[in-house]
């Protein structure tokens, strides 16, 4: 059920767990003062291995929206979210986290049980239940999932993973991957006829045709990360940020791209290419110590 209580323990839970154990200051978690709930203070991998061969995607299909899981707006950590309507058309890129013993058996948001063993996600803002292709940019293994869970609450993730669907996509041992995020309408998904998956290097499309049976394929060049910590209408207002964050030590180039949005330029101040998700979270803490806050993850 969504409540109050259950977004606390998933925005104090859900930290990528090849994290755990190293103080957990890059992911911003800490112990969950809910503990009482859940058998054990942090999350973990279960001891046991899995045959990712036995694992098979989620298999899309029409559901009604859960009753719990899908109010207008909630808040979390003091931040507030606002669901999505439906999830038609949407595709997007970020860092993907994975959760597993902790929350295993506990109910979800929707309602529904988790098993990390299954084919699940946790998503901020897309509607409960939503069918979605996670593809890791970084090897391009591909998998379909449920989205049946609020989260992760912690800066610049875009979406947990359970352990079964970590794991086939290859990022269990780092706790993180640069994934892309296509839903999938049930209605079509049994009707388009297989074709392989657009590679990672094309540019990206409102909906990277998520019904076709993907295969995985390696991505044509390796994703690059950055984070945008600012976009503009007025190149002036830009410049302006980038002299501000001049006098920072960054750890990567500052630039400024040109790009057009609903007919409009658009100035986009950007700081990368980043070497690892570890080096964006300890940015993301940097720029909001100078004022900056919520910088966006950006894969290109």
């Amino acid at each position: 059920m969504l409540t109050g209580k259950t977004l606390a323990d998933r925005a104090h839970g859900a930290c990528g767990p090849a994290l755990i154990g190293l103080a957990l200051l890059v992911n911003g978690c800490a112990s969950d003062p809910q503990a009482g709930r859940y058998a054990q203070a942090y999350d973990s991998a279960p001891q046991r291995h899995i045959n990712l061969a036995d694992v098979k995607d989620a298999v899309p299909r029409a559901e009604p929206p859960s009753r719990y899981g899908n109010p207008r707006t909630y808040v979390v950590r003091g931040n507030r979210y606002h669901t999505l309507t439906n999830s038609k058309g949407y595709t997007e890129r970020g860092i993907a986290s994975w959760y597993g013993t902790k929350f295993h058996g506990h109910r979800t948001s929707s309602g529904d049980t988790y098993d990390m063993y299954g084919m699940s996600a946790a998503h901020k803002t897309l509607p409960l239940p939503t069918y979605a292709r996670v593809t890791n940019l970084q090897n391009g293994k591909s998998v379909i999932v449920k989205i049946n869970d609020r989260g992760p609450f912690h800066e610049n993730r875009l979406i947990d993973l359970s352990y079964a669907a970590a794991a086939r996509l290859g990022i269990l041992g780092k706790g993180t991957g640069l994934v892309e995020v296509a839903a999938i309408d049930p209605a079509t998904y049994h009707k388009v006829p297989a074709k392989p998956r657009i590679a990672a290097s094309q540019p990206k499309v409102a909906q990277a045709t998520p019904a076709a049976q993907a295969t995985d394929q390696p991505p044509a060049h390796q994703p690059t990360l950055y984070l945008q910590v600012g976009a503009f209408h007025n190149r002036s207002n830009a410049e302006r940020l980038q002299s501000q964050l001049s006098r920072v030590d960054l750890p990567a180039g500052l630039t400024i791209s040109e790009s057009t949005a609903d007919n409009q330029r658009v100035y986009r101040v950007r700081i990368g290419p980043l070497a690892s998700v570890e080096t964006a979270d300890q940015l993301t803490q940097l720029l909001v110590d100078h004022g900056i806050r919520s910088p966006r993850v950006v894969i290109d």
